[in-house]
């Protein structure tokens, strides 16, 4: 989110924009808040920087949603790779394919769904979800066939 947030925000036109950090997790929504504030801050920006771990509060009224995240934590990505390989099977990263991805996208594409009804009923009219949670291709393609939101999967 950091990164992705600092490069956003190297374009001049977006230097006004609104960002709503939303998070389930209070302490990590913290952090990550306190970190986009102070790159706010330092380049002098006039960039608003809402949190909350209210999820429609924070897309109330959006035109752009990002989605980076990540579901059941490192935990569940270490029985992603962890899983397949007592099986034999040795994923390179195991986010995207194979055994270690189907299981990451079975947790992710029942939040994505969750997430798109949430943009249908409060975010603006059209709004455009960009997917930058892994497994993208598998998470794009939910929200797309079954969320009703229009989205496309990018990476960072």
């Amino acid at each position: 989110t950091k990164k992705l947030v600092s490069d956003i925000l190297k374009v001049p036109e977006f230097a006004g924009i609104e960002i709503a950090l939303t998070d389930i997790n209070g302490h990590n929504l913290d952090m990550i808040a306190q970190i986009i504030r102070r790159i706010v801050a330092v380049n002098g920006l006039p960039t608003k920087v809402s949190a909350t771990t209210d999820r429609r509060e924070a897309l109330a009224g959006a035109r752009y949603v990002m989605n980076c995240v990540r579901i059941g934590g490192l935990e569940a990505f270490a029985d992603d790779i962890g899983i397949p390989l007592k099986y034999g099977v040795d994923q390179c990263v195991g986010d995207t394919i194979c055994a270690g991805g189907i299981m990451y996208g079975q947790r992710g594409i029942a939040a994505m769904l969750d997430f798109c009804r949430d943009i249908r009923e409060v975010a603006e009219e059209g709004a455009l979800l960009l997917n930058y949670a892994n497994p993208m291709a598998m998470m794009t393609w939910a929200a797309i066939e079954h969320g009703g939101v229009r989205t496309v999967g990018l990476c960072h």
